[in-house]
This record gives structure tokens, C-alpha cells and sequence, in this order.
């Protein structure tokens, strides 16, 4: 549901988690009587596709946290779709496609070999591909990033949010 609600807005109530549960029991247990016979190779050729799309993502999200933003997001802003981060961050998604695609040379698996790969004898050294260009694209891409405004949203939300800390350290529930 919560896929679906990034295209169009799903109201969770009773039937539409019912719907859900069924749809992935369904597709769940036809996945399990699809299993080939050696689970663990499958697994781990899943788990290797995961991994390829994962990183160039964890990429741009270290990038952007540790040296784009520092830390400081305007968290209330991240659920506004038409606030100041908007939908989409075509920066980060261009540079996760770039890295991605700067990966497939280097896989190695069952499924494909990329021609750098097979070079090395099989070797999978993609992860150290993307990471690096994907995260170095990425700070590239926000260095004319004007964050003020960002930033003063940010600091106006942190004092919103420190107040009811605040009482509730100063005993004061309310």
C-alpha cells in the first residue's frame, strides 16, 4: 500500500489492508511453489540483485546526509508532497541511475556475467563501482544547491519540536 501510495493517495481502511494481505499471501505462496529445487542458489543470486540496487541508493543517501545536508533536514517537509524537497529528487535519481548502470559491466551472476566481470574471472566488483560514482555524481550534482531556505524551515522545526520535549523534562506533560 504504501508503494501504491506514492503514485495515488490509498486510504488504508479495513478493505483495502484485507486486499493487501491477500494479494501477498497469494503471490507469496505462488512464489514458494515456484522455488527450483536449490533454494539457497536462488536466494543468493535475490539477494545479490538487492544488493546491486541498493547500492547505489545507500550512496546518495549517505552523500546527501553527511556532506549535502549535515544532518539537517526539515523533517514535517519530507511528507509534503509540494513542499520544499517536492516528489522527486532528480539529482539523487540521476545520479542512482548513473551508478547502477556504471555496475552492470562489473556483475557476476548466475543470471549475467557483465564483460568486466567475466575479465576478471567472475569476480563481482560492482559495489565498488556505484558506490563511489554514484555518491561522488551525487555531491557533484548538489554543489549549486541553495539550502537556506531549507535550513530555516529546519531550524524553525527543531524549535517546534523541542517545546513538548522540554515540558515534558520540566515535568510538565502538556
Amino acid at each position: 500500500m504504501a508503494a501504491i501510495d506514492v503514485v495515488a493517495t490509498v486510504r488504508p481502511g479495513r478493505g483495502a489492508r484485507l486486499v493487501a494481505v491477500a494479494v501477498i499471501a497469494v503471490l507469496g505462496t505462488a512464489g514458494s511453489l515456484l522455488l527450483p529445487q536449490d533454494f539457497l542458489t536462488s536466494y543468493s543470486n535475490f539477494l545479490f540483485l538487492v544488493l546491486y540496487f541498493l547500492t547505489p541508493w545507500t550512496a546518495v543517501n549517505l552523500v546527501d546526509f553527511y556532506l549535502v545536508r549535515r544532518g539537517d533536514y526539515a523533517i514535517f517537509e519530507i511528507f509534503k508532497p509540494h513542499g520544499i524537497y517536492g516528489s522527486w529528487n532528480r539529482r539523487g535519481l540521476v545520479a542512482y541511475a548513473v551508478g547502477f548502470l556504471a555496475m552492470v559491466p562489473f556483475f557476476s551472476t548466475v543470471l549475467y556475467t557483465g564483460p568486466v566481470a567475466q575479465a576478471l574471472g567472475g569476480a563481482d566488483i560492482s559495489m565498488f563501482i556505484g558506490l563511489p560514482v554514484a555518491g561522488v555524481l551525487y555531491w557533484i550534482l548538489t554543489r549549486d544547491l541553495d539550502l537556506t531556505e531549507e535550513r530555516r524551515i529546519a531550524a524553525a522545526e527543531a524549535d517546534e519540536l523541542e517545546v513538548p520535549g522540554a515540558a515534558l523534562e520540566a515535568g510538565n506533560p502538556e
